[in-house]
This record gives C-alpha cells, structure tokens and sequence, in this order.
C-alpha cells in the first residue's frame, strides 16, 4: 500500500515509512492512495465473524507487505482485547461503549495497535524512536498505557495545563519509565501545533521523530474496526443506520467514513460537536475559518482546527454538496449538553458524560430526517473520567473502575513548559 501527502500529492511512501514518520516532511498527512471496497461476501456473514476476523480483513490492504499476515493477526488479537458492546438506549437509538480498555476511552484501539506495529519494526534494530504526541485529554492515557516499555521507544506527551479531566491527568503523568508528560500553558491547538513545528523543525531530522496523534495512519486507521462492529450487531434489525461521532479533531468520524468507503451500509454520518463548531459552520457557508478555542465541559473536543478534518475532504475531492449528501454537523453548548446528561439518565436509565451527551444529541437532530432508520452514538470514554460533571449533574455516585483505581495513588509527575524553545530544549537532552 502506498500512502501519499495531502500537501505534495507526488510525496509517497510505503505503511512502515508512514507510521514511523507520523507526518510527511511537507508537513502533510498521510493519505491511502487506493482504497478498496470489500466483497459483499463479506457483509453478507458478517454476523458469523469474530471481531478479530473483522479487523483482519479490513485492515490488510492498508499495511500492504510491510507486516506479515501471522504478525498483523497477532498484532489485531492484543489490540482487542475488550468488548465493544452496542448497548440499547431507546427503541432506535443505542450507545456503542468505547471505554472497555486499559484506559477506558475510545483511543485505546488505535494506540495499542500503532504501538505494536512500531515494536513490530523496530524488532531488529536498536535506533531509539521518540513519540511526540498532544493530548485534549484521552490520547495521553491511552498512548502512555499503549507504549508503555516498548523496546527503544520513548514517548513525550503534550497537553494544556488545567484542561484535562483530573483522571486523565492521572492516566498520563504516573505512568513514568519511557513516559514523559510535558503540561503546556495554553491549548490543546497550542500543544498541537508545537508537535507540528518540531516535526518541520530541521534540527530534529536525524531524531526519529513520529506522532501518535490521529494524525499518524496507524492510529487513525484501526478506528474503523469498531464501526464494523456496530454494523454486526444491527445489522438483524435490517433499517438504515445513522451513525453520530463526538468529534474534536475529527480522527475518529474520519475512519467511520473510511469504513463507508470499504462498503460499510451506514447511510448518514453526523459531526457533533461542542461550541468549538469550525465545522458545522464549514457545512452551512462553505469557508474553513477556524476561531480560537473555547474551553467547555466536554474538553476532550476542544479543538478549533481539526488535523483530520483535511482527510475527509480529500475523500469527497472538497465537493461540499457531495459531501452534505453522507455528512451532517451540529454544535451544542454547555448548557445543552448538562440538560442531554440530564434527561438520557431520567428516561431512559442511562449514564452518559459530555462527550456521548453531544454525540446523542446531534444522533437525535439528523434522525428527525431519517423516520425509518436506527440510529447509533459513540460513547467515547467511561462517565468516570469526567465524574465531577456527571455526578452533579445527576446528583449520583459512581464507582471507581479498576483501571482508574490503578493510577489514584500514583504521584503526577509532569514538566510545565510555555514555548517551543523549552520543548526543543527537552527534545534535545
């Protein structure tokens, strides 16, 4: 499989270049430069497979030669295993649960299964590798848990100081070994946009740079598995799915789209986002004008310039109106967002957090236009990473999971940092 920039369509290189490189060196995303429908054979027993079976056929066209079949199924069997249950809400809405994992949000499907392909090609060699990643609040988590010790990788996560959950602060600067965390001042499109520099920045050339980010094709690539398993389990009620993405940068509704073009029968995506709304206003004028970010509740998804939102471009050759045909985007507020909190709890006995609550709002506006269909919302981290709002929100109590549990003792270890300069200065020693 050969993989080529966004930016310079006649830069290519194969999957292992494209892992290891995280972003092209014209500061482009990687982009799959085939992508192949699967047989209807396929869709058509769908039900008779395990997921493990799922993942493997999707995935294999997109890693070409670079990983044998024996490794990659090896690879798909440790990224899953957790459950990803379809949970019913109401008679035509359910809840895919993305929160089984180590670290209990959606990330950790594509963390784990970039950190055993980048252990899979450093097997044989002993050149370190340095991960730079930034973090909204569950990518750091997840890719601390996810690479953590692994061979001749060291790991450098970014994220903004004071917006993060206080869970996943945890999840990200306890860890220690090859786990730095690094607490920027600023905003995630700050810590962004830091990563981006260092990985344009000459000096670091010979420093084998890579990102975890969704930006990276190993970690964007592997969340389609989890739409297919969604397919599987409706698939029975035989009606058209609507399918609705909490989305910040917009990594995880890419992959769904992705999973449409390998003939997944979803018939209608939906963007939900918070007040950082870019693009919901993309979808209604037709202009990409990003403002600054706004910080809310469901701050995972703070992020006002979406990296992946330029791949789902690139999939409808920028045609707003053939997009609009397959995609629809709301925002919602705070305010909005306590009140879904509120009532999915009253009526229908269900616990969701800020993220799901957007994610079934905007589920709940697009099924208006779709009175025969079904209708499915990500629900992208466990209700206890973000148990202040939730538990006032619903004056309850929740349980604290085992793997929450596991860090609460732990002593944060993070570095403050405010510039560029000061990251470079870390990268360098």
């Amino acid at each position: 499989m050969i993989y080529y920039s966004l930016t310079t369509k006649n830069h290519k290189v194969n999957f292992k270049e494209a892992v290891v490189n995280g972003l092209a060196p014209d500061s482009g995303l990687y982009f799959p430069e085939t992508i192949t429908p699967l047989p209807s054979s396929f869709y058509n027993t769908i039900e008779d497979l395990s997921n493990e079976e799922i993942a493997f056929q999707v995935i294999r066209q997109f890693t070409g030669e670079e990983i044998p079949e024996m490794e990659l199924k090896q690879i798909i069997k440790e990224t899953l295993n957790f459950d990803f249950p379809v949970i019913p809400v109401s008679p035509t809405i359910f809840s895919l649960e993305l929160y089984h994992g180590p670290t209990m949000a959606f990330k950790d499907v594509g963390a784990r299964f970039m950190s055993r392909c980048l252990s899979y090609f450093n097997r044989n060699n002993d050149k370190k590798v340095t991960v730079l990643v930034a973090t909204s609040g569950d990518t750091g988590g997840a890719v601390a848990s996810g690479f953590l010790e692994v061979k001749n990788v060291d790991v450098i996560i970014l994220y903004p100081s004071g917006k993060v959950s206080h869970f996943q602060e945890l999840q990200l600067t306890t860890l220690g070994k090859n786990i730095k965390a690094l607490e920027v001042n600023g905003t995630f499109d700050d810590c962004q946009a830091m990563v981006k520099k260092a990985f344009l920045d000459p000096d670091f050339k010979a420093k084998n740079l890579t990102s975890a980010n969704s930006i990276n094709i190993a970690r964007w690539l592997p969340q389609m598995f989890y739409f297919f398993f969604a397919y599987k389990e409706l698939k029975k009620h035989n009606k058209s799915i609507v399918l609705s993405c909490p989305s910040g940068n917009f990594g995880n509704i890419c992959a769904g789209i992705m999973a449409k073009r390998l003939g997944l029968p979803i018939a209608h995506f939906v963007a939900s986002t918070n007040a950082n709304d870019t693009v919901p206003r993309f979808i209604e004028k037709g202009k990409y004008e990003p403002n600054p970010t706004i910080a809310t509740l469901s701050n995972a998804m703070d992020v006002s310039d979406p990296s992946n939102f330029v791949r789902i471009r690139e999939l409808y050759n920028d045609d707003l109106e053939l997009f609009k045909k397959d995609f629809s985007a709301f925002s919602f507020t705070d305010e909005e967002t306590k009140d879904a909190l509120q009532n999915i709890y009253k009526q229908q006995h269900y616990i969701t957090e800020p993220h799901g609550a957007i994610g079934y709002l905007g589920l709940k506006k697009e099924l208006e236009k779709h009175q025969d269909s079904i209708g499915i919302f990500l629900e992208t981290a466990h209700p206890i990473k973000f148990s202040e709002i939730v538990e006032s929100s619903l004056n309850i109590q929740l349980p604290i999971p085992q793997q929450i549990q596991s860090v609460l003792d732990k002593k944060k270890i993070s570095h403050k940092i405010e510039t560029y300069d000061e990251l470079k200065n870390i990268l360098n020693n």
